[in-house]
């Protein structure tokens, strides 16, 4: 074979070098694309956080404490156990006619969270009345020794009884919201505590006598607790409103009457 001539390899050579040196001369060109004012990293446009004038970053945490409430009341874990058997189970009452307003009128809310709004602690001021419908011949009595026990009366078969209690509370809410479709309108749950203090009770009797709608209504305290303590849930997405509350201890004073631990369930008829 034919040695390669030594000419040829070095024009080769030279050619490579040319031409590296022609590409080298060349300029990179980088296209910078700017993203707009609104957009954070090209990413995520911060309008898109925005609906309806609503800014989840700009706006304040609110609870939903505050409106009005309808409900139904019931006793649970009874124990009449101080009592004969002739006196068993006399505050049973009918769930469907035992009711609870709340008017809750004042509510302060304060978010938890430094960059978000969806978790905070909600309290306010609300009165809560209630009443339990008992059986239509029976309503309650105090003795000497501040026990109660059932009275029967009889008027007519039209009457009816119930015993109904007035409370001021205040809550202390743990509340988490969660926004449905970047609106405005969230989905929330909270729980927590409500402390009472009771401003009235009384038993009513309503019957008719001579053709006349008649009323029997006595007021006492009846040995329920001065103050009582509840568990709180809560529950809703706009106009749908829900809540349950659960008395802690039993409505009357030890041994002055069964243990009953009262119980609340029902739904918001207006926010404010």
């Amino acid at each position: 074979m034919a040695p390669f001539p030594m000419k040829r390899i070095f024009l080769i050579i030279l050619a490579s070098i040319i031409t590296v040196l022609a590409f080298a001369q060349e300029k990179d060109s980088i296209i910078v694309l700017q993203s707009p004012k609104s957009r954070l990293s090209g990413l995520i446009d911060v309008h898109d956080l925005t609906n309806e004038s609503y800014n989840y970053w700009d706006e304040k945490f609110k609870g939903h404490w505050s409106g009005v409430e309808f409900g139904f009341n019931g006793f649970a874990n009874a124990d009449y156990s101080l009592y004969p058997a002739s006196e068993n189970h006399f505050l049973d009452n009918d769930l469907v006619r035992s009711n609870v307003l709340n008017l809750n009128i004042l509510q302060y809310s304060k978010g938890i969270q430094q960059t978000r709004n969806n978790i905070g602690l909600v309290t306010g001021v609300g009165l809560s009345f209630q009443s339990y419908h008992l059986d239509n011949n029976t309503t309650i009595s105090i003795d000497e020794n501040q026990k109660i026990h059932p009275s029967v009366i009889f008027y007519d078969s039209s009457q009816k009884s119930k015993l109904s209690i007035t409370y001021i509370e205040v809550p202390i809410l743990l509340e988490f919201q969660i926004p449905i479709r970047n609106k405005a309108n969230r989905l929330y749950f909270s729980a927590g505590l409500t402390g009472a203090k009771k401003l009235e009770s009384h038993s009513k009797m309503k019957y008719h006598k001579d053709g006349k709608r008649e009323k029997l209504k006595s007021p006492d305290d009846y040995s329920i607790k001065d103050y009582k303590v509840a568990a709180t849930l809560r529950m809703g997405y706009r106009c749908v409103n829900l809540f349950a509350t659960y008395d802690l201890a039993p409505l009357f004073e030890d041994r002055k009457g069964p243990v009953l631990y009262p119980f609340s369930a029902g739904f918001k008829l207006l926010s404010f």
